[in-house]
């Protein structure tokens, strides 16, 4: 309780660091098979912690975000539901991939292998957007937004989440706004802000990679939307 009662003070990066911290400790062990996505391990418990609390930061640029914070809820519910099954097993979500495979089923409109790739999509989108705002916060947010947009998550949506997503930006907060919504409420130091985003990326980026070789591995990585 006491976790969850701190948790909440934090901000949303801060306990994001945390979770990714505890990823990085349960995939660790495995590292000399670093180049072998057959032995990985995504835990899944702390990776769908982590995709909920990129909604809460998604939630900070406000309306923009509504149809990407739908679609990573809609595919944390997915996967949270399939670990029910079998909480020991699904432990790790590269044993939800191998049951789909063997069924045939990965590519179905709603299974858990689609659910991971777009939660790893939307997580390239956050990253890409923090690495930015590490560099600099005080960049045109609505640009920002747009450039990562383009570079993650673009080249596989259709043209309606496209076109939605270019009626989106208009709404984008300015980053004076964003910024303020980040930092935990008796936080006022930008520094410490940046410590943060690039202590999240330090420990994201790996793990993405990771994940990304894997779903290569199940020949996932190039679905587009349908």
């Amino acid at each position: 309780m006491k976790r969850k009662r701190e948790m909440e003070k934090a901000s949303e990066l801060k306990s994001a660091v945390e979770e990714l911290s505890l990823m990085a400790i349960i995939i660790k062990p495995d590292h000399h098979h670093h180049h072998d996505p057959n032995h990985a391990t995504i835990p899944t418990r702390p990776f769908l912690h982590v995709c909920s609390l990129v909604v809460q930061i998604l939630d900070k640029i406000g309306p923009t975000m509504a149809v990407l914070r739908q679609d990573i809820i809609h595919n944390i519910q997915r996967l949270e539901a399939q670990f029910d099954v079998d909480p020991s097993l699904y432990s790790n979500l590269v044993e939800i991939l191998k049951k789909e495979s063997k069924e045939g089923s990965s590519r179905k409109r709603d299974s858990c292998s689609k659910a991971l790739l777009w939660l790893t999509r939307s997580l390239d989108f956050m990253c890409s957007l923090l690495q930015k705002l590490a560099k600099d916060l005080n960049q045109d947010m609505e640009q920002a937004v747009e450039e990562c947009y383009n570079t993650s998550l673009k080249l596989w949506h259709g043209w309606i989440s496209s076109a939605a997503f270019k009626v989106a930006l208009k709404l984008v907060p300015d980053n004076t706004t964003f910024v303020g919504l980040l930092k935990p409420k008796d936080e006022a130091n930008d520094e410490i802000l940046k410590e943060d985003m690039q202590a999240l990326i330090s420990l994201l980026v790996p793990i993405l990679q990771d994940i990304h070789a894997t779903l290569r591995l199940y020949g996932l990585d190039r679905l587009k939307a349908t």
